[in-house]
């Protein structure tokens, strides 16, 4: 079964005054769809854009792991366990929140910053925070959250270029950037498709496109 979930169906958050737009896959903050609380341990897919100077004031998470991708610009992460970090498009960042952390995020630099921002359940609640960047990731590198059972891929395409979708139980994409094709479905920026034991499928690039894959052991 693959259900496709269009752009313009997101919720719409953040606050225009303070330079802070959001758009949010699954139910979220003050907007709740019972019928769309999470795909698997997937429980949040937010696409951010915060204007130079914007940013989240430090605020708290818990049984929560939260991995990060730049689009554009520059994102300052400073965490409760000392961890200071500036995350730029081509990394990964992931921050588990185990037993407890607090955060903030912001944009201190001189640019607009878009960053797409996925939280996902653990396993087994609780245990101590930590904190991991990986600079660079390539397409051919997938990202493991063991805690909750996922994997993370990441894929630049180019056009009439094909990559397969994770073989798994469950997958999840979400386009970044371009057009792709999906089975009979066409997908844009921002659109995301959840794929429960679907055969093998490709994703065909009509245009440049950036893609992030989530291969799920359960939905």
């Amino acid at each position: 079964m693959i259900s496709v979930r269009r752009a313009h169906e997101r919720y719409r958050g953040g606050d225009a005054a303070a330079g802070i737009a959001s758009l949010h896959a699954f139910s979220f903050g003050g907007f709740y769809d019972p019928d769309n609380l999470r795909f698997g341990p997937v429980l949040a897919c937010n696409e951010e854009r915060l204007a130079p100077g914007a940013g989240f004031d430090e605020h708290p998470h818990s049984h929560t792991e939260i991995v990060t991708w730049v689009v554009e610009g520059e994102l300052t992460h400073r965490d409760s366990t000392g961890h200071a970090t500036v995350v730029r498009a081509g990394d990964v960042q992931h921050l588990s929140s185990a037993g407890g952390v607090r955060h903030e995020e912001r944009n201190e630099g001189p640019a607009p910053l878009v960053f797409v921002q996925m939280w996902l359940a653990p396993q087994h609640p609780g245990g101590t925070p930590s904190y991991e960047i990986v600079r660079g990731i390539a397409d051919s590198t997938p990202y493991a959250v063991l805690a909750a059972g996922a994997m993370l891929h990441v894929r630049r395409l180019t056009p009439g270029e094909r990559t397969a979708v994770p073989d798994a139980p469950g997958a999840y994409v979400h386009v970044v950037r371009g057009e792709v094709a999906l089975g009979a479905e066409r997908l844009g920026p921002g659109d995301s498709a959840r794929l429960t034991g679907e055969p093998a499928l490709d994703v065909i690039a009509r245009t440049g496109a950036e893609l992030l894959f989530w291969e799920l052991n359960e939905t």
